[in-house]
């Protein structure tokens, strides 16, 4: 099947009792045994439920990938990831990346012993200098947030194998609409499904996805023992954005690029940072491994002055200013204040991350409206 034949069908079944072509929301905890181990695959919702399982089905067939596993939050489907790693082990993590992933790898899991190097991944070479027999784990965003750098997931893959340790892409400004990782070597693909996939911001959820039986058998042990699991309300809220998930990256990618054009002319903008523009310093690596450009982009102002950027994010109307991104609606945020506090303000500078980089998650709304709405907010 081709991916929106997918997106509509794939991993969901009729109802066999009713036949509604709509996947039920069991809300259950438990399942009734006829004998003890005697029952029909379910026995408690942390464990297993039907509605969580389709959507893990159709989220593993999006992927093109085995198993797939979903987990009350992305931060909950990080957790499990670093739960695969014991003190000693290292990791080495694009040095632009999610204030939240960034938070948890230092703030928690530097606690138990895993050391953590935040670096630049452009450069592969640059990169197998970090390697030696203590790491474990490659850890990439691409694009990553909130600078949309592109890294080359065929190349930093094809090194993880050299070394035999484990590559990890988080998909979610992408999603597997865009760009497929795990066809392109990686061992796990890990998703916000807050975000495009759910669609509507309406849901917190995570997801993983990967082709190894043995690696997902932990992962499904750590999902069960730990129990970050979403609920089945929630997971019927994802199945359904999911049915339009093709239809909704197409418009984001198509808006983004024309506003992306916009601000890379307007006069009062200095830079624009969005994969699709020739001027990206990886544009090429994004042509070739990415079906489209994705509905996220930032920017500074000339000047960059904070106060300019907060006066822009007081005037947006359009653009809401919020956390999170990927919802129908657009979106706009300060990273160095929002999304990325959490990073040192040394560090934020050093990987490029100005603090007045506005971020912007374009919706589906008719692009001429959201370009207006820019062009008064930057006044």
């Amino acid at each position: 099947m081709k991916f929106g034949t997918k997106a509509i069908h794939a991993g969901v079944e009729p109802d066999p009792s009713t036949g509604a072509i709509m996947t039920p929301v069991y809300q259950t905890s438990t399942y009734v045994q006829a004998s003890p181990g005697d029952h029909k695959g379910y026995e408690y919702s942390r464990t297993h439920n039907p509605t969580r399982t389709a959507l893990q089905n159709s989220l593993a067939a999006l992927e093109n990938g085995a198993h797939g596993l979903c987990f009350a939050s992305g931060m909950a489907a990080i957790d499990t990831i670093l739960k695969l790693l014991k003190p000693g082990d290292e990791v080495i993590s694009t040095n632009d990346l999610y204030g939240g992933t960034y938070r948890i790898f230092t703030k928690v899991f530097a606690h138990y012993g895993i050391k953590f190097h935040f670096i630049p991944m452009d450069n592969v070479k640059e990169v197998e200098k970090y390697i030696n027999s203590n790491t474990k784990l490659i850890w990439m965003e691409t694009p990553t947030n909130p600078l949309l750098n592109i890294i080359d997931i065929k190349a930093i893959a094809n090194l993880g194998k050299k070394h035999t340790i484990i590559t990890v892409v988080d998909n979610t400004f992408a999603t597997p609409y865009l760009q497929l990782p795990l066809e392109m070597g990686v061992d796990i693909v890990m998703h916000s499904v807050t975000k495009y996939l759910s669609g509507h911001s309406d849901v917190v959820m995570g997801a993983i996805i990967l082709n190894d039986k043995e690696v997902a058998a932990r992962l499904a042990f750590l999902q069960n023992a730990c129990g970050a699991v979403p609920g089945p309300q929630d997971c019927f809220l994802v199945l359904r954005g999911i049915k339009t998930l093709h239809l909704r990256m197409e418009r984001h990618c198509d808006n983004a690029a024309k506003i992306a054009q916009f601000l890379s002319e307007h006069p009062k903008v200095d830079k624009v940072y969005y994969p699709g523009l020739s001027s990206h310093p990886n544009h090429a690596v994004a042509q070739r491994q990415m079906k489209g450009f994705g509905g996220m982009l930032s920017f500074t102002l000339k000047g960059d002055k904070i106060e300019d950027a907060k006066r822009f994010l007081e005037r947006a109307k359009l653009f809401s200013l919020a956390e999170s991104l990927g919802g129908v609606e657009s979106l706009c945020g300060h990273p160095a204040t929002m999304t990325h506090a959490s990073i040192p303000k040394e560090e934020r500078e050093k990987a490029g991350l100005k603090d007045s980089l506005i971020r912007l998650s374009v919706g589906v709304e008719d692009v001429e409206d959201l370009i207006e709405d820019l062009g008064k907010a930057i006044g």
